[in-house]
């Protein structure tokens, strides 16, 4: 299936290191070759990239890993097709507007037996599922709330709608709205938060390694989200199965599953 990456901090950061070693799963260190995108958060705005080529050999993955790029919350995806065929439609993250923000989704999983009703908001542009599993997800919210709701009302809200959209198969997904990030496992999630002392990291995908405590200053909280881990030497938190996590400034602001860990 699809390889998932979200990172969320409390200081714009840039995601060179982890991409390094996450574009080479789109046709190189796996097989998953059918697109790629990712998506930055820049203020109010947010700067989203989509090819449909594998990652490995696309245009657009080499201008990423050259542009240091800083942000707050960025989510990237790269595609194995089990619904929809590969085009640029069907190129994850999918992004919409809702309460006057804009919203980034990924999804990692198939979603066999979900045959939503058309919204009254929000319908897919392509046909896979998971961009109708977003729609119908953004359709109950919005819906639901005219306004943005408060983030313990919004956090419960999302972590019924996941357990339901779980219940149609495998539904992975990373969500943000550049201020927040929703981290959700049905099978295999990862999660790091990185934080003063800093260390160094080898990448699982290349022999690239990084000492984090040049680059960083003591102040920064950087949390990673990967379906599997993309470093080789650190301490990664495998999500278990069902777990929403709320991210928000490089830290666990909310988990409908208690963490085995505390950072």
């Amino acid at each position: 299936m699809c390889q998932l990456l979200g990172m969320n901090c409390n200081t714009p950061t840039d995601i060179l290191f982890s991409f390094e070693g996450f574009h080479r799963r789109g046709g190189l260190t796996d097989h998953h070759a059918d697109g790629w995108g990712i998506a930055f958060f820049e203020g109010r705005g947010c700067r989203l990239l989509l090819d449909d080529k594998p990652s490995v050999e696309s245009p657009v993955a080499q201008l990423v890993r050259q542009y240091p790029i800083k942000s707050r919350n960025v989510i990237a995806h790269i595609r194995k097709a089990t619904q929809g065929v590969v085009n640029l439609a069907n190129t994850h993250p999918f992004m919409r507007e809702m309460w006057g923000q804009y919203w980034i989704f990924a999804h990692n999983g198939d979603l066999k037996t979900f045959q939503p009703t058309p919204g009254c908001h929000f319908n897919p542009v392509g046909t896979t599922d998971s961009e109708a599993a977003f729609c119908h997800l953004m359709e109950q919210l919005r819906s639901k709330w005219c306004s943005p709701p408060s983030l313990d009302e919004l956090f419960d809200e999302v972590s019924r709608l996941a357990a339901e959209l779980h219940s149609h198969g495998v539904f992975n997904f990373i969500l943000s709205n550049g201020e927040i990030m929703f981290a959700h496992c049905s099978t295999n999630l990862h999660l790091i938060i990185r934080q003063a002392p800093f260390n160094t990291a080898h990448l699982v995908d290349n022999d690239v390694t990084i000492d984090f405590s040049t680059v960083t200053t003591p102040r920064d909280l950087v949390a990673v989200v990967a379906t599997q881990p993309l470093t080789d030497n650190e301490n990664w938190q495998a999500l278990p199965p069902g777990q929403l996590v709320l991210l928000r400034d490089g830290a666990v602001l909310r988990s409908n599953v208690p963490l085995e860990k505390k950072y």
